[in-house]
């Protein structure tokens, strides 16, 4: 199946361990942050591809993050969840639970997201193995490999730790790996460590 990352990114995924930034809109307020202090902190980093995560704002608000982010930063922006908002984004990241609710046969549920995203980014978080090699089958891009370690965001039960590069190597697909992912973890076998709350925690990072 045709992977759009080297189109999308405009370079080969030659190397491991690229950094992908999670902007999470609820952590920013919670540490009195806007989207210029993101962008500020960002480009402390080689960030290749940017998620805009929100569970608490109505669309119209993040329609204008997006909006926002797209004009500020010249890197691929995903949307996470919020097919409705494809149109203001360069892809689209989904949970296995969202993906089951488009459509109980989860080939049916990718068929009807690309007629509505087209060649757009599309990835899809996966946890085991049963999951990766079903991903394998799917017409998706790239897949979101973790819990990595254990995370102050997200309470995960099952950390995969150094069992991820074994994972990662059965997957026909980028890896990404997520959960408790730090900037600077060479992590064998994960094209992206997508990193968030790691992102606040370098020193030169500022709130100014």
């Amino acid at each position: 199946m045709k992977n759009n990352f080297t189109q999308i990114l405009g370079y080969n995924l030659d190397k491991y361990n690229y950094l992908y930034a999670l902007c999470d809109w609820e952590t920013l307020l919670e540490r009195n942050m806007n989207l210029d202090n993101f962008i500020s902190m960002i480009k402390k980093f080689d960030v290749k591809i940017i998620q805009y995560r929100d569970k608490i704002s109505d669309l119209a608000l993040q329609k204008t993050n997006l909006i926002y982010l797209k004009k500020k930063v010249n890197i691929p922006l995903i949307i996470n969840d919020k097919i409705e908002l494809i149109h203001y984004a360069d892809g689209l990241h989904l949970g296995q639970e969202d993906l089951s609710k488009i459509h109980k046969d989860k080939k049916i549920a990718i068929l009807l997201l690309r007629k509505k995203m087209q060649n757009k980014l599309l990835g899809l978080s996966t946890h085991n193995e049963k999951e990766i090699l079903e991903a394998n089958t799917l017409d998706i891009d790239y897949i979101g490999l973790g819990a990595f370690r254990t995370s102050s965001t997200k309470d995960v039960k099952d950390i995969l730790g150094h069992k991820i590069s074994y994972l990662a190597k059965i997957s026909k697909k980028p890896v990404c790996a997520i959960g408790g992912v730090h900037i600077d973890d060479k992590i064998k076998n994960i094209r992206f460590n997508v990193v968030g709350s790691a992102l606040y925690k370098d020193k030169s990072s500022d709130k100014n």
